[in-house]
């Protein structure tokens, strides 16, 4: 009976008795055996010298021997000491920083032994490393851009404010912009601070039951100012209390950055809608703008680490923060998820869990 055991890449066979090869062998030592019955046959017929008859059939089971050896051999080398050694050598290569490698299979897939399974593995983890050295390799080249652009523009400004022809206006002007600049690089690397926390699992969050619509109120308002600045119409649409069981100080950075987002993205004359529905399971919050939306390819890397589909906002982000929520709701056992096309706006929704205390 054939014996499979489960693998991620599918059944996997177990060592067994090969029958083929014990065939092969059953077969091949047969034959020899009569063409030893048959030599000895003839060297009685011929009368050949009595130092001679003994020493015929030692060279030929040598000869046999020897065939058997290099059949071996050849059993063992192709398959196991090519494949163990394409293995080596691409662990070599992946050792030296190339992630490029891929060992192929030695079976098909409806033969897949525990060769071919750890092979799998292997090209698995090499293009998983290849992916970790990229995404690295992009990261810091994203942050050595984002902190160089705030840093050229105060020492810009700090360079200008060193003339004595300067008038009041424009030095005041240098200095906000000096200002602006600081918070920047200060978000910048706070941000980075709490991604690498997050994913360090340095943070553990702290759930206590709290009211959700009283925080949703809280950091609505703490954007009063910026929708009223840009002429933007914010609607709200809350329940008057909704009860979940949650850290409430990093959800507020949730709610903070889907906020800011919406407002930053909405052109003057636009609307920010913010609604919350409860469930007897969970609490739901959409956050949607009238902005510029976002087509299939953006949508796609949105929660990417510094990633930023309009570029003519980056001045005003660094494109850590949806990365941030989206770190944030999957450590509290919530979910979102994004609706958008080009010209619409788009809608962030945002589910958590209920507290079990109900609402």
């Amino acid at each position: 009976m054939r014996q499979e055991s489960r693998h991620p890449w599918g059944p996997v066979r177990a060592s067994r008795f090969p029958l083929l090869l014990f065939g092969v062998i059953f077969g091949g030592m047969l034959l020899a055996s009569g063409v030893h019955v048959g030599l000895i046959v003839l060297m009685n017929t011929l009368q050949w010298n009595e130092w001679v008859q003994p020493v015929v059939p030692i060279v030929y089971w040598a000869l046999v021997s020897a065939g058997l050896t290099l059949f071996s051999m050849r059993i063992i080398r192709n398959t196991y000491e090519r494949p163990m050694q394409m293995l080596a050598e691409a662990t070599g290569q992946v050792a030296n920083g190339d992630f490029s490698v891929f060992v192929p299979a030695i079976h098909t897939a409806d033969r897949v032994d525990y060769l071919d399974a750890m092979i799998q593995d292997f090209n698995k983890m090499v293009a998983e490393l290849g992916s970790i050295e990229t995404l690295k390799t992009d990261f810091f080249s994203n942050v050595s851009h984002e902190i160089k652009t705030p840093l050229a523009v105060i020492q810009n400004s700090a360079d200008m404010l060193k003339s004595p022809s300067l008038s009041e206006e424009k030095r005041a002007d240098y200095v906000d912009t000096i200002a602006r600049s600081s918070r920047r690089l200060n978000g910048l690397i706070t941000n980075i601070l709490k991604l690498n926390k997050l994913e360090k699992q340095n943070i553990q969050p702290v759930p206590e039951p709290y009211d959700l619509c009283e925080q949703l109120a809280e950091c609505a308002l703490l954007f009063e100012d910026r929708w009223e600045k840009k002429d933007i119409e914010f609607e709200a649409d809350i329940e008057d209390q909704a009860t979940i069981e949650a850290d409430a100080s990093l959800l507020e950075l949730v709610w903070n950055n889907l906020l800011s987002n919406a407002i930053k993205f909405t052109e003057p004359g636009g609307t920010v809608m913010l609604r919350q529905t409860s469930t007897a399971n969970e609490v739901v919050v959409e956050v949607s703008d009238t902005g510029c939306g976002m087509d299939a390819k953006t949508l796609e890397h949105i929660f990417d680490k510094f990633y930023q589909g309009d570029t003519s906002h980056s001045t005003e982000g660094n494109g850590l923060g949806l990365a941030l929520v989206l770190r944030i709701l999957r450590m509290v056992g919530g979910d979102i998820s994004v609706t958008s096309s080009p010209g619409t706006g788009s809608t962030f929704t945002v589910k958590i869990p209920a507290s079990k205390e109900g609402k």
